[in-house]
């Protein structure tokens, strides 16, 4: 259990490293392009596939977030990594939550829409 909560905090402060690191300056457009896109779905306040539906739900969680993290912080320059590490540490010591991303919220609605919506064509039309 010990192991697990300190998994799911590192996994927090990289996440927010990242957010940090999509700011910088010396991070490479691709490595911000990544960054911008797992950092808005990992920040938004909702997930993709709920977490009430069964295995799937924490799939997100489990799978698609922590490998994102992994391989950003491969893209990411070293010296950016450790700013935005200092910078990410310092945003925890002084007590703020992470920050939400109502991009990636409109993103989610937008996926949800759309499936609604093939769904309706699907079976209706």
């Amino acid at each position: 259990m010990i192991n697990l909560k300190s998994w799911a905090k590192a996994l927090k402060r990289d996440v927010m490293t990242l957010w940090f690191a999509l700011k910088h300056p010396l991070t490479p457009w691709y490595a911000r392009a990544f960054a911008a896109v797992l950092t808005a779905y990992a920040l938004s306040p909702i997930d993709l596939i709920p977490d009430f539906i069964p295995i799937l739900g924490y799939l997100d969680d489990l799978i698609i977030v922590p490998v994102g993290v992994w391989l950003l912080l491969r893209l990411v320059p070293t010296q950016v990594l450790a700013d935005s590490r200092t910078q990410a540490d310092e945003w925890f010591l002084q007590g703020k939550q992470k920050p939400l991303s109502f991009f990636g919220l409109a993103i989610i609605l937008a996926v949800w829409c759309f499936a609604v919506w093939a769904t309706y064509k699907a079976v209706f039309i």
